[in-house]
């Protein structure tokens, strides 16, 4: 039986087939960099995983000769503008309040800046694949970039394709990395591999990325999706039941929502701050940043 899901859009097709939940990301032109509809869908799927009975599996892939370029820094440009202009919005209202009222208190992370970000579709997403319980196989290609990589934390299964590289650049962007990955990546890999990849954006080849227990295996290219197909059907085998609640021993699903809320704080501030318009901006005009301005 081969049912389309609801979700599904035009960059992330997602079907259901013999319990398995396939999400492709659909975007190759775009190198499947992810925009904030993309994660909507995304969320959506990852949900529906939990809730629906006939899904055992989700299978998480992507067309082109890539994985994900990361978010897509046209909707993040647009979304620091934003975050800016309400800001300085709420820093009015609170001078102005300050003015006629001798104990007003200023607004904190929840104030106006906090709520744009916290409607982002991407942290929606975060948040089901951390709470997630049902097994989620991956199948990577190419270039995993932020957010790329870091949803593989969050994977149970990840077979990555010959040639395949994990990379992290958010420093070299001016943010902070999601998705619990300032505890997960640590966790697993150690605190000085995983500052390198971080703060130095330093690749991770796919040989290491197995070495290191952030992926099981790697297999030539042209066998990455059957490889993972074929792990995911395995799965869809065994006892559901059993298999999610192994799952959930596994993983402190509770622990993961706390640590994504404290990277999201800190993440909209950095993207509201100078560093990141600079770093968006060299990226736009193709020029290396310019950050000494900036303590």
């Amino acid at each position: 039986m081969h049912q389309a899901g609801h979700e599904s859009t035009q960059d992330v097709v997602v079907e259901l087939q013999d319990a398995v939940l396939t999400i492709t990301l659909n975007r190759p032109a775009k190198k499947n960099a992810l925009t904030d509809a993309m994660y909507g869908t995304l969320a959506d799927a990852i949900g529906r995983a939990d809730s629906d009975a006939a899904v055992r599996v989700v299978l998480l892939r992507a067309e082109g000769d890539l994985f994900s370029a990361g978010n897509d820094l046209a909707d993040f440009s647009r979304l620091a503008e934003q975050i800016a202009g309400s800001t300085a919005d709420q820093a009015n209202t609170e001078l102005a309040v300050a003015a006629t009222t001798e104990s007003a208190e200023p607004a904190g992370p929840s104030g106006p800046a906090s709520g744009i970000t916290g409607q982002m579709n991407v942290w929606r997403f975060l948040h089901a694949l951390a709470a997630c319980t049902t097994p989620i196989v991956a199948a990577v290609q190419g270039k995993a970039v932020g957010v790329g990589t870091t949803m593989l934390l969050h994977a149970d299964y990840v077979v990555l394709a010959e040639g395949a590289q994990l990379i992290t650049p958010f420093v070299d962007l001016a943010l902070v990395p999601e998705a619990a990955s300032t505890l997960l990546l640590p966790q697993r890999i150690g605190h000085v591999r995983a500052f390198a990849m971080f703060a130095l954006a330093e690749p991770l080849a796919a040989e290491d990325a197995v070495a290191t227990g952030l992926a099981n295996r790697v297999v030539p290219a042209e066998a990455l999706q059957d490889t993972a197909r074929q792990v995911a059907a395995a799965l869809a085998a065994k006892p559901a039941g059993s298999l999610t609640a192994t799952k959930r021993l596994m993983r402190d699903a509770e622990a993961l929502g706390p640590v994504i809320d404290r990277e999201v704080a800190v993440f909209t501030e950095r993207l509201a701050g100078p560093e990141a318009r600079e770093a968006f901006a060299a990226f736009a005009e193709r020029r290396s940043p310019d950050f000494s301005p900036f303590s």
